[in-house]
C-alpha cells in the first residue's frame, strides 16, 4: 500500500498537475504557433515560431492571430489562422494617399516596413489614394462590413507588413474582436532587431 501510495504521490500527481497546467496556460493564456506564409516579412518569416497572448486588449500596432474562416469569405481550402497587424481600432478612420498612411488624419509612422511597401504595396489593386469607404464599397468586404467609413465596435482594420502579397483587411473588411486568438509575442531566441520591429508601430505609431 505504501508503495502504491508512494508511487501515485511521486509520479501520478506530478504529471496531472503538469497536465493540467500545460491544459490551463494553452486554453486561456499562451500558445506557440507557427506563422505560414510571407504576409509579414521581413518582421515575420514563414515557418517561424511565435508565442501568442490570448487577450482581448489589443492596441494599434499589435500584431495578432484570428481565425480568417469566420472573416475572409475567399479564404484558400486548407487555411485557418491569419496573421497581421492592427491598423486601426473601434472609431478610428483610415485613409491611403500617395503612399501615406493615416488613422484618424494623422500620419502613422511606418518605418517598420520598406517605403516600397508603404508605396506601391499599400496601393496594390486600390491605387495610389484610398479610405475605409472606398475600400468597403468595392463589394469584395463581408456583406455587414460594406459601405462604413469607420471601423465598428468590437472590430479591428489589419494590414500585412508585406502589403504586396498580404491579404487583408483591403480584401475582406474588418476583423471582428469574437474571432481574435490573441497578440503575437516574439520569443527571445529571435534575434532583439526582429523583435524592435514587431514593437516599433506600437511604440511609435503616429508620426
Amino acid at each position: 500500500m505504501k508503495k502504491v501510495l508512494s508511487f501515485i504521490w511521486n509520479w501520478v500527481v506530478p504529471i496531472a498537475i503538469g497536465v493540467i497546467a500545460y491544459l490551463l496556460i494553452t486554453t486561456f493564456w499562451i500558445n506557440i504557433v507557427t506563422i505560414n506564409g510571407d504576409s509579414m516579412d521581413p518582421n515575420l518569416l514563414d515557418q517561424q515560431k511565435v508565442v501568442v497572448q490570448k487577450t482581448q486588449n489589443l492596441k494599434r500596432g499589435d500584431v495578432v492571430v484570428f481565425d480568417a474562416r469566420e472573416e475572409d469569405p475567399r479564404i484558400k481550402a486548407g487555411n485557418k489562422d491569419y496573421v497581421k497587424r492592427v491598423i486601426a481600432v473601434a472609431g478610428d478612420t483610415v485613409q491611403y494617399k500617395d503612399g501615406t498612411l493615416y488613422v484618424n488624419d494623422k500620419k502613422v509612422d511606418q518605418s517598420f516596413i520598406s517605403t516600397d511597401e508603404q508605396n506601391a504595396g499599400t496601393a496594390s489593386s486600390f491605387g495610389s489614394s484610398w479610405s475605409l469607404q472606398s475600400l468597403s464599397s468595392t463589394g469584395l468586404w463581408k456583406q455587414d462590413d460594406q459601405n462604413k467609413s469607420v471601423v465598428p465596435k468590437d472590430s479591428y482594420f489589419v494590414l500585412g507588413d508585406h502589403r504586396s502579397v498580404s491579404n487583408d483587411s483591403r480584401y475582406f473588411g474588418f476583423v471582428s474582436k469574437k474571432h481574435v486568438v490573441g497578440k503575437i509575442h516574439v520569443p527571445f531566441w529571435y534575434s532583439t532587431t526582429v523583435k524592435d520591429n514587431i514593437a516599433k508601430e506600437n511604440q511609435h505609431y503616429f508620426a
